[in-house]
Formats: C-alpha cells, sequence, structure tokens
C-alpha cells in the first residue's frame, strides 16, 4: 500500500514538472469555462473575483465567511470582501444565507457577530461591573459601536449566568448596589407616615447617591427606585396604598386619618367637608359615605340622620305655636343656608308638612307656619286697602290700559264717550252757555280713534272742525293731538316700571309689623324680611290688581261724568273769559290801566277757571289710578291757594305737569293772552278742549250778560256796589263789550265813556263816582271811636249817595224802570 502510493506521488510530480506543448492564454481558459458553462458540463454557479483571474463557487465563499468569523467572532463585510476578493454584492448575499442557517450569528449594522464574541463581551462587562458597581449602557453601546437596544436585548438573557447583576433603567448594577439601594428605598418609604409624591422622594434619594458616589457617580434613575419600590411593595416590606403610581399613602396614615374622623363624628353626629379635605382625603363624600352608610351627604358637610331629629322636632314646635324658625339657629354653625336647604328637603317630616300646607319654607332656611304668614299677609293687605283709601300712589302699579280694557269689555264704548266729542260752532253753543241759542247739528262730531299706547280712557279723541272754523284756525293742530299722544305713551311707559308693591315699602311695614326679626337677635334681619317680602309680594299684586279692577269698573262711570261736568263748566267759563277779555282791548293806550285790569282778570275770572280745572282733573288722575275718591263738593266754589295749586300741577304724570305749571305761574302775569295760551295747551293735553268764542256766541253771551247786569243794577241797593255795575253796563250800551274792572280802574272806565255820553248824565256819573271815592276814603279813615265825627260824615255821605242812585239807574234803565 506504501509503495502504490509512493509510485502515485512520482508520477504527480513527473506530471507537474512535465512542460505542456500546448500553452493556453487567460483569454482562452475565459472562453474555455464559458463553453464548458454553455454546455452544461459545468452546471454550477461560479463567482469572478475582484481581480478577475480567479473563479469561485458561492459554497466555497459562504465557507470562507464561516471561517472568517468563526475565527474573529465579529467580521465586517466590506473586511471579507477584501478577505475573499469578492465583490461586495456577491458577499452581502452569500453572508445573509450564512447568517439564515446558523442561528448563533446575527447580521447587525454592516457586520456579522457570533454569539461566542457576545459572550466574551459579556464576560468582560462582568468584570467590569464588579469592579464599577455600576455600568451605563450607553457607555458599552458607545465601545462597542452599537445600538443601546441591542447590547440590552444581547445583555438580557445572560443577567444572573454570565453577568451577575441587574439591568434598570438603562444601567447595570451589581446585586450588592442593587440590595444598598433597595435599602435605602426600604428605609426611606417606611418613614414616611403622609402621604407623598414618590417622585419627590425619589429625588431626594437620588441627591443623597450622588454626594455618596462623588462626581465620579452615574445618577440613578427614579425608574430604578420605583421599581424597587414596586417589588417592597408586592413583598409585603411596605405597607400602604399607591395611586396613579406615584401617590403613596402609608397605612399609619389611612389608620390615624379613619381615627380621626370616627372621633370627630361620633362626638358631633356632623363632619364638614373641609375637615375631611385638610386630611388629605381627596373625594369626602365617596369616603363618608363607604363608611357611614346611613349618614347624610349636604352641601357642605356630612351628618348623622340625628341631626335630622333635631331639626324637625324645633320645626314642629314652631308650627303647633303658629310662629317661624331659622333653621341655621337649630343647626350647627359649620352649616351654611344650601346645607339647611338641602337637610329640609330630605326630610319627610318636613316634606309631609309642606304638602300638608302647615307651613312653607322661605329663601334657604327659613320656615314659616302658614297660620303666621296668613296673619301677616292679612295685615299687609290692611295696609294696602289704608294707602288706597288715603289715594297714596307710591306703592301702584299702573296698569290702566290692561285694566280700563277689562272694565269696560261690557259696556257700549260708542255710548260712553261723549265727554271728548266737539263739534262746529253750533254744534257747542248749547254747552257754551246755560241760556243762549238754540243747538244745530254739526257736521262733525270728533273722530275717535283707539290708541295702543292707551290712555286714561285707552282712547284719543281728534276733535274735527268745520271748514268754517279751519278757516279761522282756532281749531286744535294735529302736532298738538301728536304732543297729546306722546305725552301719553312716555307717561305709560313710565307708570309701568313702578312695582306693587315696592320692596321697600314692604320690607318696612313688615318690619313694623313683625318686631319678633329684630327682638330675636338676627345678625341681618333684612335678608329674612326680603324673602318673605319675595313670597308676599306675588299675592299682594294679584289682590292689588284684582281691587284696582273692581276700583276701575266703578271709577270708569265716575270718570266720564267728570269729564262731562268739566267740559261743560269749563266752556262757560272760559267763553266768558274771552268776552271779558275783548273788553280791555279798549284800554291798551294806556298801559298802566291795561295792566291793572289784565291782573284784575286773571285774580278773578281767570283763578277760578284754573282752580277748577286743576281740581277736576287732580280727581280723574285719582280715579285713573284706581284710588277711590268720595264724590266732590261743587268745584266752581273750589279755591285754592298759590302752593296747593303747584303742588297739584306737580303731582300730575310727565308733561301734563309741565303744562299744568305753566297755568300756575300765569295766574301771577300781566297778560290774559298768555294765560289762555297755556291754559289751552293743558286741556289738550288732558283730552278736553276750548271753544273759540265767535260772532255769534259773543253777541249770545253779551245779551245774557246784559241781562244779567240790568236785573243786578235794578235790584242794587248798595250805593258802592253799584257803580261798577252801572258802569259795565254802560260800556255794554256804548262799546257793545264786557268789562270787569277793578275799584281803582272805575276812574278811567268813567273818563273813558265822556265822549260817549251827554253832559249831564256824564255829570251824574262823574259826581256819583266822586262821592263813592269820598265815602270810601271816609269809611277806611274812621277810627271806630265814639268821639270821632267821621261816622257822621260817611252816614250822611251815604245818604246823598242813595238819594243819586235813582238817577244813575235812570242812566242804564231809564227813567220808569229806574
Amino acid at each position: 500500500m506504501d509503495d502504490e502510493l509512493l509510485e502515485l506521488q512520482r508520477q504527480f510530480e513527473f506530471a507537474q514538472q512535465a512542460k505542456s506543448s500546448i500553452r493556453l492564454s487567460e483569454r482562452n481558459v475565459v472562453e474555455l469555462v464559458q463553453k464548458l458553462h454553455e454546455l452544461r458540463i459545468i452546471d454550477f454557479e461560479l463567482l469572478h473575483t475582484v481581480s478577475g483571474k480567479e473563479y469561485i463557487t458561492p459554497e466555497q465563499l459562504r465557507h470562507e465567511i464561516a471561517e472568517e468569523v468563526k475565527k474573529r467572532g465579529r467580521v465586517s463585510l466590506i473586511d471579507l470582501a477584501d478577505a475573499t476578493g469578492v465583490d461586495l454584492y456577491h458577499v452581502e448575499k452569500q453572508a445573509q444565507h450564512v447568517v439564515s442557517e446558523d442561528p448563533g450569528l446575527m447580521l447587525i449594522q454592516g457586520e456579522i457577530i457570533s454569539q461566542s464574541y457576545w459572550d466574551s463581551v459579556a464576560e468582560e462587562i462582568n468584570e467590569r461591573l464588579q469592579e464599577c458597581s455600576q455600568i451605563a449602557l450607553a457607555e458599552l453601546a458607545a465601545q462597542l459601536h452599537v445600538g443601546s437596544e441591542l447590547v440590552a436585548s444581547v445583555l438580557e438573557p445572560r443577567l444572573g449566568t454570565m453577568v451577575k447583576g441587574r439591568l434598570e433603567g438603562g444601567q447595570l448594577y451589581t446585586p450588592a448596589y442593587v440590595a444598598c439601594v433597595s435599602a435605602m428605598v426600604r428605609g426611606a418609604s417606611r418613614g414616611v407616615t403622609v402621604p407623598t409624591n414618590l417622585s419627590v422622594l425619589w429625588s431626594t434619594l437620588q441627591q443623597l447617591l450622588q454626594e455618596m458616589e462623588g462626581a465620579t457617580g452615574i445618577a440613578v434613575e427614579s425608574s430604578f427606585f420605583q421599581s424597587l419600590f414596586n417589588g417592597l411593595v408586592k413583598g409585603g416590606e411596605v405597607i400602604g396604598t399607591l395611586r396613579a403610581g406615584v401617590h403613596w399613602t402609608p397605612t399609619v396614615f389611612a389608620f390615624a386619618q379613619k381615627e380621626c374622623v370616627d372621633s370627630f363624628f361620633s362626638q358631633n353626629s356632623f363632619i364638614s367637608y373641609d375637615a375631611l379635605q385638610k386630611l388629605g382625603i381627596s373625594q369626602p363624600i365617596q369616603f363618608l359615605q363607604s363608611r357611614y352608610p346611613e349618614g347624610i351627604p349636604l352641601a357642605t358637610v356630612f351628618v348623622h340622620p340625628s341631626i335630622t331629629e333635631m331639626l324637625d322636632a324645633a320645626i314642629e314646635d314652631a308650627i303647633e305655636r303658629g310662629s317661624w324658625l331659622d333653621s341655621l339657629s337649630v343647626l350647627p354653625t359649620f352649616f351654611g343656608g344650601q346645607d339647611a336647604s338641602k337637610i329640609m328637603s330630605l326630610s319627610p317630616f318636613v316634606q309631609s308638612v309642606l304638602k300638608a300646607n302647615k307651613a312653607l319654607i322661605v329663601g334657604d332656611s327659613y320656615l314659616f307656619s302658614s297660620s303666621f304668614v296668613k296673619d301677616v299677609y292679612d295685615r299687609v293687605e290692611k295696609e294696602m286697602e289704608t294707602l288706597s283709601h288715603s289715594g297714596s300712589s307710591t306703592i301702584m302699579l299702573s296698569e290702566d290700559s290692561h285694566l280700563v280694557k277689562e272694565a269696560k269689555a261690557g259696556q257700549d264704548i260708542n255710548k260712553s264717550s261723549e265727554p271728548f266729542e266737539t263739534g262746529s260752532e253750533s254744534g257747542n253753543s248749547k254747552r257754551g252757555t246755560e241760556k243762549g241759542s238754540k243747538k244745530k247739528k254739526g257736521k262733525s262730531s270728533g273722530t275717535k280713534t283707539v290708541s295702543t299706547e292707551g290712555d286714561s280712557e285707552n282712547e284719543d279723541y281728534i276733535p274735527t272742525k268745520s271748514r268754517k272754523n279751519q278757516k279761522k284756525g282756532k281749531g286744535v293742530s294735529s302736532s298738538q293731538v301728536a304732543d297729546s299722544r306722546k305725552g301719553a305713551k312716555k307717561e305709560s311707559s313710565k307708570t309701568q316700571e313702578e312695582i306693587v308693591p315696592s320692596d321697600e315699602w314692604l320690607m318696612q311695614k313688615l318690619a313694623i309689623l313683625v318686631p319678633d326679626f329684630e327682638e330675636q337677635g338676627i345678625d341681618n334681619p333684612q335678608t329674612i324680611l326680603r324673602h318673605l317680602a319675595d313670597h308676599l309680594r306675588p299675592k299682594l299684586v294679584n289682590y292689588w290688581k284684582e281691587r284696582r279692577k273692581a276700583l276701575f269698573t266703578e271709577n270708569v262711570e265716575k270718570m266720564k261724568r267728570l269729564l262731562d261736568n268739566l267740559q261743560r263748566k269749563l266752556d262757560e267759563s272760559f267763553l266768558n273769559l274771552q268776552l271779558y277779555e275783548k273788553a280791555l282791548d279798549l284800554f291798551e293806550d294806556d298801559q298802566s290801566t291795561s295792566v291793572t285790569l289784565h291782573r284784575h282778570l286773571l285774580r278773578t275770572v281767570a283763578t277760578s277757571i284754573a282752580d277748577m280745572l286743576l281740581h277736576n282733573l287732580d280727581i280723574h288722575n285719582k280715579l285713573k289710578n284706581g284710588t277711590q275718591v268720595e264724590d266732590s263738593q261743587n268745584s266752581e266754589s273750589i279755591s285754592l291757594s298759590s302752593g296747593e295749586r303747584t303742588a297739584i300741577a306737580k303731582s300730575f304724570p310727565g308733561s301734563q305737569s309741565k303744562r299744568a305749571l305753566a297755568v300756575v305761574e300765569a295766574l301771577e302775569g300781566k297778560r290774559v293772552e298768555t294765560f289762555t295760551t297755556v291754559l289751552r295747551d293743558l286741556a289738550e293735553e288732558s283730552g278736553l278742549l276750548l271753544k273759540t268764542l265767535d260772532k255769534k256766541l259773543e253777541r249770545t253771551l253779551l245779551h245774557s250778560y246784559r241781562k244779567d247786569l240790568t236785573s243786578q243794577v235794578s235790584a242794587e241797593t248798595d250805593p258802592v256796589s253799584l257803580l261798577p255795575k252801572v258802569v259795565s253796563l254802560l260800556y255794554i250800551q256804548v262799546h257793545s263789550r264786557a268789562l270787569q274792572a277793578p275799584g281803582r280802574a272805575i276812574s278811567v272806565a268813567v273818563t273813558r265813556l265822556k265822549d260817549k255820553l251827554d253832559d249831564s248824565a256824564y255829570k251824574i256819573l262823574t259826581d256819583f263816582q266822586t262821592a263813592t271815592v269820598t265815602l270810601l276814603a271816609l269809611m277806611s279813615a274812621a277810627t271806630g271811636d265814639e268821639q270821632d265825627c267821621t261816622s257822621d260824615r260817611i252816614l250822611s255821605k251815604k245818604e246823598i249817595l242813595e238819594s243819586q242812585m235813582p238817577a244813575l239807574k235812570a242812566l242804564v234803565l231809564g227813567s220808569s224802570q229806574a
């Protein structure tokens, strides 16, 4: 066998040393290999090397890669490409096959790493860890030029075997170090006796470790402390409750907490939520309900049912006495209004009392017995009746438009609207004078429009004049009617804002009627008064509306009659004023006499008209406001002082008050025209119309006045009173004017008649006037002394005048009548 082997070796050596007779170039060899590959003689894959002079099979390449990895443990694909002389593409492809076939290899970031390499690395890390106690994965990853995640994944299966340590939060720790830190965590956790945020505790431990290890120490992550703490909790070494992972409540604190709550609640039968929150209980209601199922949760406190029983007893006593109770006075001082309200709403006894209408709750904490409330209501109702009788409007709510509508619902409005009806000049002549011309049918009797705003009668009457009066321009203009409407609208909107009764008035009355609120020492009696007033006011409002509705039903007819009579009297008086005013034109050339006559007319006839109008309008406004007004005395005899006129004018609403004040001011003026202008404005504002004196009415009134004066002169026996009447009658006969002159203007009036009378008649008049002046002078100078002879002179002078009276009367009556 050995001989044969040696023979073969010699032959092989001979064959190698023998020189070929045919030499092939590299090109021929390449072509030959290609031809053999085409002919399928070579049926396996061949790879070119980088030099192009060699071929290599994939199996051989994979074998060489595996050998290189086995030898070095960690090889870069680039290094493999250089070592094998094959292109990197083929190396990467075959490397993937090698790694897939061998589970002990891994291809990471262009490198093939074997498990043996990681084992050696783990041994090195373990040696270093035992020296340093802790190593950061980031540091290892930087040294190995791999990612931290790869290092962690490689070390985890080797922990406890090849690597004696613990991996936590990106750090490797030795068991001794872990035991040291665990002991610190255990001690710190057991030292905590109040609810604590663990992150604060971990921060403290981190600072402590850094101080222990100095500048070279690596900061320990909070997650490491948390992990150790969780292990201690699971093992029962630390006892407590952990919420949300970081909120730690030790068992000792929870025990003390419950002991404190139980002690307070058992002693006081209640506990406030604030007290529990101070103890660290964030959800006090849920805590208390779970601990005391029979308790009652209120707004700010948690109470035992015994508190409700105590309150029920106090309420029952208040109802039996017919009184009231502030539940806060019975409950502990910690209770608030919301607590009192809720505990009463949860009390079965209180609810049964409320359903039986034996009591009512006002505000949050006040409970009133029904008998107490009824007594207070009856007394306030009587006070309101007293106010309504006295005519006070301080507590009234003006809803006149609505109430008048209701009051007039069953009446014929067309028949009851006559007081505002006006016609043509002849249509009103009968109302203008009680004696005079016959009444004619006017073409227009007034246009009635219903106002949406609502005035005293809820209607506006727009008077229409005949064409004759329109030409004269004496009628009411549309702008004036519009102003009247605006005034009524403003007044209506203003009165709608008033309150019935006002809170202030009602609270004042309650304080007087129920002095118990202050006598019982309530800190703020206004509070209970406000609540009680709010409860009573709706009932009082309904009572007041019903009462006013009834009063309006009564007052509508009174208002109609009042305006009818006022219109009639105003027509007559104003026409007479215009008649007397025309006589003043005769004295316009004498300024002083003209002023005297104007002032005399203002202080007599005009004052009487103003007093009558203001008095009747005041009654009308009271009736409109639902005030009871007794049937007034004859308004023609009303005489008001200047202060009374001003007070009445100011009591009128809105623009009516301004116009009434203007009338009062005009009475103190010097011209009658000013008074008639403002009087007409006030009348139109009040829904009345003033007739204008025309020629026919003037003749009628003058004839009536002359007839009346003639009868007065005929029957007059006083010589002093006879002279002004004779002078007035002479002016009617001479000038067809009705003169109203005071005593100091008679001499001027007599002088103006000189050219109109013959000498004998004028002499009789002047002699009588001179004697009258002398008599009046003697009477004013008389002292009443018996030794004084003035009385004799007065008697003699009267006798002279009485003897001249027939001659004076004959001037106006004729000798037969005188």
